[in-house]
């Protein structure tokens, strides 16, 4: 059994750097191959090419834009009378996509660093997927009362996606975030919702996100949902229950136990870190250099 591949979540760690540029060199110097940015939108694109190119990073996963966070926007494809706003954030990350690859475009690079900086991940050495928000319960209204509309909309927008997505060979990803802890109005909250609107979708190229610090809050049973879920899993994101800080630290889980599992289960993809440090990040990274000294360190590009 091959070990596992781990990437660093850089909206998460290393905070105590200032901006993307310092965190990628970090990352790559603390043994990741890897990265995932939520929206790097607002970094200087000289600064952070710089610092890829000599990091020699991938980066495996970016959001679709979060919408208007001014008006409690988080994402926006299951969201009524948002479906153009979607297509347009949709295109804008596939677009970055393209600035990253290096393919040609009908629109410049540029067009991407005026809608949200995006020219420099041209950089990295690849985009893999996008992470398609679902959005949250509009404010006042009744998750039950809703679920149909909000439902029906994201299915068509995830459809819309899917083809879009084909054409660039990049995977599209659903993402429950629980609604105990994080954010009560999230629209997609559980992994078998998610499995069921993805079954609905029926396209190979939009899978699961499965951030186990959500799955354990909502339900639980995580070798079971592991063991059901995983063959549609594109990525895993960790963290700690409840405090969401390093695998290591003190919580619910047993994450040897569960990287175990993982590995068993013949999980291929990325295992994204994605919490708080309680301290200096690479300090806190004890929990993965022991995990590389026992398992191996997956030579870059595998």
């Amino acid at each position: 059994m091959a070990p596992l591949r781990f990437s660093a979540n850089l909206s998460w760690l290393f905070p105590e750097l200032p901006g993307l540029p310092a965190r990628v060199r970090a990352a790559g110097s603390s043994g990741f191959e890897a990265v995932e940015v939520a929206w790097p939108y607002a970094e200087t694109p000289e600064a952070l090419a710089r610092a890829a190119r000599e990091a020699g990073l991938r980066l495996v996963l970016i959001n679709t834009p979060p919408g208007d966070q001014e008006k409690g926007e988080m994402g926006l494809g299951a969201v009524p009378g948002r479906q153009a706003a979607f297509r347009e954030g949709l295109e804008q990350a596939v677009r970055s996509g393209h600035c990253l690859m290096g393919r040609k475009l009908s629109v410049p690079c540029k067009g991407a660093v005026a809608r949200g900086g995006l020219v420099y991940l041209a950089a990295f050495l690849r985009l893999d997927m996008i992470h398609l928000m679902a959005g949250r319960v509009p404010q006042g209204a009744d998750r039950i009362a809703v679920k149909a509309e909000m439902e029906a909309v994201f299915l068509e927008n995830l459809r819309h996606a899917a083809g879009v997505l084909a054409q660039e060979d990049l995977v599209g990803l659903l993402e429950p975030i629980n609604t105990r802890i994080t954010d009560p109005q999230y629209f997609l909250d559980t992994p078998q919702q998610a499995a069921a609107i993805l079954q609905k979708v029926g396209r190979p190229n939009l899978q699961l996100q499965m951030d186990i610090f959500h799955w354990q809050i909502m339900d639980g049973n995580l070798t079971g949902n592991i063991r059901e879920f995983l063959p549609i899993v594109g990525h895993v994101q960790v963290a700690q229950v409840p405090g969401r800080g390093e695998p290591s630290s003190p919580g619910e889980l047993n994450f040897p136990y569960l990287f175990q599992l993982l590995e068993d289960e013949g999980y291929k993809g990325f295992v994204g870190c994605e919490y708080q440090p309680r301290g200096d990040t690479v300090e806190g990274l004890s929990w993965l250099r022991s995990y590389w000294d026992r398992r191996g360190h997956p030579e870059a590009g595998q």
